[in-house]
């Protein structure tokens, strides 16, 4: 895949998650990572799940709060631990999750980045010549 087909994927998949989080808890490993979401223009409720006390904190606050649940995490060995560990935790306690965007972030991705912090540069180089 050339990078014109990758930073139009990349668009593609933005545009959708920009509608996917509405009311729902995103969750991302830091406050780094709400940067560059919000730089690519998503937001909504981050839980940064890090600082938020880890993957049982976050399950609790989303079953707490009613909601449903997008995972963020960087595509690092790191970030597949805590998603594996989110999934665990959010299971248990029967909140939905979406885990599909990190995947399909991660393969469009992964050549120029392995986490959620860069992903407004990697936006900016692969999606800016598109317009």
């Amino acid at each position: 895949m050339d990078d014109v087909e990758r930073g139009e994927l990349l668009s593609a998949l933005l545009d959708e998650l920009r509608e996917a989080v509405e009311g729902r808890m995103i969750l991302v490993e830091g406050r780094k990572d709400v940067e560059s979401l919000r730089a690519v223009g998503i937001d909504g409720d981050f839980y940064c799940v890090q600082s938020g006390g880890g993957p049982v904190r976050a399950a609790e606050a989303a079953w707490k709060g009613g909601v449903a649940t997008v995972i963020l995490t960087d595509w690092d060995t790191r970030g597949d631990d805590l998603a594996d560990r989110l999934r665990t935790n959010l299971s248990s306690l029967g909140v939905p999750y979406d885990d599909s965007f990190r995947e399909r972030m991660a393969r469009l991705c992964r050549p120029y980045c392995m986490d959620v912090e860069s992903l407004h540069t990697v936006a900016a180089r692969l999606i800016s010549p598109l317009k």
